[in-house]
């Protein structure tokens, strides 16, 4: 009977432990949310967040979609030309940041850099080039280069750059050191622990950014030429000046299918890899 009795009390107490904590959880949660929800409603003052301006304005949303249906569906024959133009501004893009990557990557990463020194400076190098959007980059490369895809490319391929090398480098630094000790032991250089024990480690991730990174381009490429770099965009942005409305909405028709059957394909390359 004694020992029913203390079993009953300490099966008591730690629910009431349990209560206390479940308790000073939700108090903890209370006290964050209270701020949180005030800096919320500021950030969304000082910008101007208005969900009546959206129900005041569905009428002429209405309007601008009713002016683009139906699509003249004969105009997608004159994007072949800009489509194809997009997918090889993607490639090119890619192609070029995934021969940048690989060195950076090496650069980048805390057990393979030469010199701490250098580690950071390609730390930041990356950051600025991911910092910055494709479309600030195309703007820069069209007043260097001049309008067309090249700029495209140039900008597609910076941005790509910082993305995929510092992706790679974090897969460098979280290899298994079992294999890299076991070169060292041998008396291997740093350039053959590298080739032979971290590269392979590291390629099917690699190969998988890269993928995910085309099939991105792809939609970035998609958009560059609002600003002079090739490309659909460039089509879009005519046939809007041009109040050519039937013919914007067949744009974008040609950019969904065209993003569709990318990233259908880029999915079925990844599963391959992975």
């Amino acid at each position: 009977m004694s020992d029913a009795t203390t079993f009953e009390r300490a099966v008591a107490a730690g629910l009431a432990g349990e209560a206390r904590q479940r308790r000073r959880r939700a108090g903890t949660a209370v006290i964050w949310a209270i701020p949180c929800v005030a800096v919320l409603w500021f950030t969304g003052h000082q910008i101007g967040m208005n969900p009546g301006a959206i129900v005041r304005g569905l009428p002429y949303m209405w309007d601008f979609l009713t002016r683009m249906f139906p699509p003249e569906l004969s105009y997608a024959q004159l994007l072949i030309d800009a489509t194809i133009e997009t997918i090889q501004i993607a490639a090119w893009g890619t192609l070029i940041a995934i021969l940048l990557s690989i060195p950076l990557a090496i650069l980048g990463a805390g057990n393979t850099t030469p010199h701490p020194v250098v580690f950071h400076a390609t730390r930041i190098f990356l950051n600025a080039l991911r910092a910055i959007n494709e479309l600030v980059f195309a703007l820069i490369f069209v007043s260097a280069v001049g309008l067309g895809p090249f700029a495209g490319v140039l900008a597609i391929a910076l941005h790509a750059t910082g993305m995929l090398a510092k992706f790679c480098a974090e897969e460098v630094e979280g290899v298994d050191k079992g294999q890299v000790e076991a070169l060292q032991a041998t008396g291997a250089t740093k350039m053959q622990i590298i080739l032979f024990a971290i590269i392979p480690q590291v390629i099917p991730a690699f190969i998988s950014y890269a993928i995910y990174r085309l099939d991105v381009s792809i939609r970035s490429a998609t958009v560059l030429g609002l600003v002079g770099a090739g490309g659909l965009g460039f089509s879009l942005i005519q046939t809007m000046k041009l109040f050519k409305y039937h013919q914007t909405a067949t744009c974008i028709l040609v950019i969904f299918v065209l993003v569709f059957v990318s990233d259908w394909i880029c999915e079925k390359l990844r599963a391959r890899v992975i």
